[in-house]
């Protein structure tokens, strides 16, 4: 498949099985628009993840994936490690659902920060440069007094806390395209909100491309204008965000809605959604 310069990743008829052949991600196909937002949207065990983790090579052992996944003109599957390797960070970085099994418990703040500077840096840097470059970092994420925060190991942090690193270190690369894995699904809904909009205002400034996958409907609506209903390994309904919320097609978008407690969180009627 030819990349499209107007997409950061094009999906074409991904189909993803168990060493048993059971088939857990069946014909799926979606775009992230270049400096666009894409919600993935769907239950537990849908495959909305295990689609994401096939852009970034870090798909489970044993798991098989055909099809077509083309990361800035770059196909993923049957890549070389190596070459994929060259594009993680720099191309995509990815945040996780719970930032305490992504953020090394062994080690403190510091050390994981200067090792993604260092390790992405295109020349050598003093050591001061490492540490206000680190800074800086925390400081980009909404972390007020970031010096605090170096000698602290992530246990000593709040689960916000927690994450607002994660993406730190994820964004430190500079990557073209930020795939959030419920980032926001482990943390209280005051806490939930200042993620977001961080979220928000990141995609903004630096013209990211954002992949966010939720199993809540109103949260992806509030980020994404596009947006991908997953089931069951298919894709049931795809389309702009405020369409599909006016007018869903699939019976199972409409359950998804029905969901919702709270439908004006969603936005997206009022042109809400970006």
């Amino acid at each position: 498949m030819d990349s499209s310069p107007e997409s950061i990743v094009s999906v074409e008829d991904l189909r993803i099985t168990s060493p048993d052949g059971t088939v857990l991600v069946d014909g799926v196909s979606f775009r992230v628009p270049r400096g666009g937002s894409l919600g993935l949207v769907g239950e537990s065990g849908s495959g909305k993840s295990l689609s994401a983790l096939s852009i970034i090579q870090l798909l489970p052992a044993g798991l098989h994936a055909t099809g077509s996944v083309v990361l800035d003109g770059f196909e993923v599957l049957g890549a070389d490690t190596g070459e994929m390797r060259k594009r993680r960070g720099r191309t995509v970085a990815m945040v996780f659902q719970d930032p305490f099994t992504a953020l090394n418990p062994v080690f403190t703040i510091r050390t994981q920060l200067f090792e993604v500077i260092r390790a992405h840096a295109t020349t050598r840097l003093s050591a001061d440069a490492v540490r206000r470059a680190a800074l800086d970092a925390l400081s980009d994420v909404g972390l007020s007094d970031p010096a605090r925060f170096l000698d602290r190991y992530p246990f000593q942090l709040s689960g916000g806390q927690a994450q607002r690193v994660a993406i730190a270190i994820a964004l430190i690369p500079q990557p073209e395209l930020l795939i959030a894995d419920e980032p926001t699904t482990a943390l209280d809904v005051t806490v939930q909100d200042g993620i977001l909009r961080l979220l928000e205002s990141l995609r903004e400034s630096r013209k990211l491309s954002l992949l966010f996958i939720s199993h809540d409907l109103a949260v992806v609506a509030r980020l994404c204008r596009e947006l991908c209903i997953m089931q069951d390994g298919r894709v049931v309904e795809a389309g702009a965000t405020v369409d599909i919320l006016r007018r869903p097609g699939a019976d199972y978008t409409r359950l998804l809605l029905d969901s919702v407690a709270d439908f004006s969180a969603l936005g997206a009627p009022a042109g809400g959604v970006r």
